[in-house]
């Protein structure tokens, strides 16, 4: 007898594929509408099909990077062969990241034409000279001292050599995407107090949740820790420190760079949330929620991205010490274990 698959199920297997690219679709319409209201449209979109072509990168990272999780939803975890994972494929996302902005960038700033200067407006007709020959002759005026010449006359405004006001695209690159800072050693160094900061306020956030879901379900609602962490945690100190600082850098850049100035705190802190959802912990979300709001602020003060930066790296560097040992889940008591539940939570929040 030959199986069949139920109808509801092949429609809920599409709405798996479908959904994430209908909602990326509608963010990318947000995105370029956003961008539009805010008065930061590039000057290179005024050719349509560099807009689309720009808008066809960002759907794309939206979809595969951002909204795919959310197909997932409801699944059975998979079991992942953490040892086939090699280490350039820790920084697929983040180098798609990177050419998503570049080519965005380059679309909309780089070698766009110059607009035409506006035709001058026709000169006013000239009025009608009246006769003066009746008139009487003018009365002599008496001499005057000899007046020096005047200098030469300042040449006319279309010869002057014309001096762009554009400036180069790597500048413009790095003002767009908030790089630019008078002094970027002071503002990383504000990143790194602050991000000490962080640090203690996400652990005692998760920590009091942590200790809240025990208190209301017991020990068998605590989610299990994710098998990632300990995994990543196990990988060579050089490769941690990488994944770090890759992290710190390419992702404060397009989430609060790239997409908070254009879209809002709101709407890129969702993103950014959405963006760790693959870890399959929704109570990993809680810090990774904080975490995202404290950078998006700290951004907003200081009207850069280099704090954020330095405070993003920082925090994950904070497991470039573990070993394996400290990150292994130990079977002690409940209160350990909710404990370690914070700890992890925390742990999962560095990508």
């Amino acid at each position: 007898m030959a199986l069949t698959v139920p109808p509801l199920a092949s429609l809920a297997l599409l709405l798996r594929i479908l959904g994430p690219a209908a909602v990326a679709l509608l963010a990318t319409w947000a995105f370029d509408w956003l961008c539009r209201r805010r008065g930061l449209m590039p000057p290179g979109f005024r050719r349509p099909w560099r807009r689309v072509a720009a808008s066809a990168l960002v759907f794309f990272i939206l979809w595969f990077g951002i909204f795919a999780p959310l197909g997932e939803i409801g699944l059975a975890e998979p079991k992942l062969d953490l040892s086939s994972i090699s280490t350039p494929r820790l920084f697929l996302l983040h180098g798609m990241l990177v050419a998503v902005v570049l080519g965005w960038m380059v679309l909309g700033f780089a070698a766009v034409p110059r607009q035409a200067p506006a035709a001058a407006p026709a000169p006013p007709p000239a009025a009608e000279i009246p006769d003066l020959s009746d008139m009487p002759p003018a009365p002599e005026m008496p001499e005057l001292a000899a007046i020096p010449p005047p200098g030469p006359a300042p040449a006319p405004a279309s010869e002057t050599p014309e001096r762009s006001s554009r400036p180069p695209f790597w500048h413009q690159f790095a003002a767009q995407l908030g790089l630019v800072a008078p002094d970027v050693s002071r503002e990383v160094l504000i990143g790194l107090l602050l991000g000490i900061c962080a640090w203690f306020v996400v652990l005692l956030a998760l920590f009091a949740a942590a200790l809240a879901i025990y208190a209301i379900g017991g020990e068998k609602a605590l989610p299990k820790p994710s098998a990632i962490v300990p995994w990543i945690a196990s990988l060579p100190v050089l490769v941690r420190l990488m994944v770090s600082l890759s992290a710190g850098f390419v992702e404060e850049t397009f989430f609060r760079g790239f997409l908070q100035p254009r879209m809002g705190i709101a709407l890129s802190s969702g993103c950014f949330v959405l963006a760790h959802l693959s870890y399959g912990q929704p109570f990993m979300l809680l810090g990774i929620t904080l975490l995202s709001l404290i950078y998006a602020f700290l951004v907003r003060w200081r009207q850069t991205i280099w704090p954020a930066i330095a405070a993003h790296a920082l925090f994950d560097g904070q497991f470039v010490r573990a070993d394996n040992e400290g990150c292994r889940p130990p079977s002690r008591t409940t209160v350990s274990e909710t404990e370690l539940l914070a700890t992890e939570s925390v742990k999962g929040s560095m990508h």
